[in-house]
């Protein structure tokens, strides 16, 4: 395995199965941060510390865990600038393990589902993924993945506070647990606006598809703990699962009432974007993810047959600036990624419409 396995593809193994409320629900993470007890954090660490780290982590190349195969060791400083955004864009590491980018790696596994980010703003910070629903499930399996880890590693850990880390938010559980959701109905219907300070004052906070300060693209939302002080994991679980459930009975109700009471206007909604998608020879990206929101909608209303709901994960990664210049093997211009992103997206979809 090499790193071009986790650059061909836009969509990964893990993302092509269904779970839990799937039309809803697009994935389950769990987020850990750790650090050493006997090396100071990565904020204040010199070179050499931060190497050694590094290199520890090394020796975890090609070992396997349980189901998780294979983990290949990637150093983010060798890596083009094309190579990272599509990582980043792959949510398999994130915006900011690439700017710490001379001291930082990843392990990943060869089915995507778990990474383990070096050198971020912790010493490691581990997320696991699970396809729709399944916060529970995949807490028990990043606490065993953790607990592999810790064999040979002294975390820093006090006893009143719980895990030691970088940023003081962070603090006790070390724990961030999150959750992608397709809200198209509640966004058409403005009622997220009203239901967002709610989830606030309730210890959660509302983000874009790539977490903090990042835009709803395609109607994507990340709905996470902010709270890891004072609570177990299971009980950040619990809470946000009640959350997140009420949003998918309201993101139900709302979907069947404009079926209801506008449906022409939805139908139109939705079979005008599929439309420009299948036809169109230049699509920015904004105006691609509220498209691919809107067909995504309309495949789980029943309303479009023949297509797979995993065309939105797929399609919004897939049409993203990094991926597209990946596609093409060299820096394009803006008006170059429009022209390529259209031109993927057909044939996709054409290619989805011939199976």
């Amino acid at each position: 395995m090499t790193l071009q396995h986790f650059m061909n593809e836009a969509i990964s193994p893990w993302m092509r199965q269904d779970g839990p409320d799937s039309d809803i629900v697009l994935s389950s993470r769990i987020r850990l941060a750790r650090n050493f007890s006997d090396y100071v954090f990565p904020i204040v660490a010199d070179a050499q510390e931060l190497d050694d780290i590094r290199n520890y982590f090394q020796a975890y190349a090609h070992k396997s865990f349980q189901e998780y195969e294979d983990f290949e060791f990637i150093s983010i400083r060798d890596l083009t600038a094309i190579e990272k955004r599509v990582l980043v864009e792959k949510h398999l590491i994130s915006p900011l393990l690439v700017k710490n980018a001379t001291s930082a790696a990843a392990l990943i596994s060869k089915n995507e589902q778990v990474s383990v980010m070096i050198n971020e703003e912790d010493h490691l910070r581990v997320q696991l993924y699970y396809p729709g629903l399944q916060l529970t499930k995949a807490l028990e399996k990043a606490f065993e993945f953790d607990d592999w880890l810790e064999e040979n590693i002294n975390y820093a850990f006090d006893e009143t506070k719980g895990y030691l880390t970088s940023c003081p938010t962070n603090v006790g559980t070390g724990m961030r647990a999150s959750v992608m959701m397709h809200l198209p109905a509640l966004a058409l219907t403005k009622q997220l606006n009203r239901m967002i300070p709610a989830i606030n004052q309730l210890g959660l906070v509302v983000r874009g598809i790539y977490g903090e300060g990042s835009e709803a693209l395609g109607n994507l939302f990340q709905i996470s703990n902010q709270i890891t002080l004072g609570k177990s994991e299971q009980d950040i679980i619990e809470d946000l699962q009640s959350v997140v459930q009420q949003l998918i009975e309201h993101e139900r109700v709302a979907r069947n009432r404009l079926m209801e009471q506008s449906r022409y206007t939805l139908e139109d909604r939705i079979f005008r974007s599929y439309g420009v998608l299948k036809h169109s020879r230049i699509m920015e990206s904004k105006e691609a993810a509220n498209r691919l929101s809107n067909v995504r909608l309309g495949i789980d209303l029943g309303l479009i047959e023949n297509i797979s709901r995993t065309i939105l994960n797929e399609l919004v990664v897939l049409t993203q600036p990094g991926f597209l210049q990946h596609y093409a093997q060299r820096t394009l211009t803006a008006e170059e990624r429009d022209f390529m992103r259209a031109s993927l997206i057909r044939e996709r979809l054409a290619l989805e419409s011939n199976k």
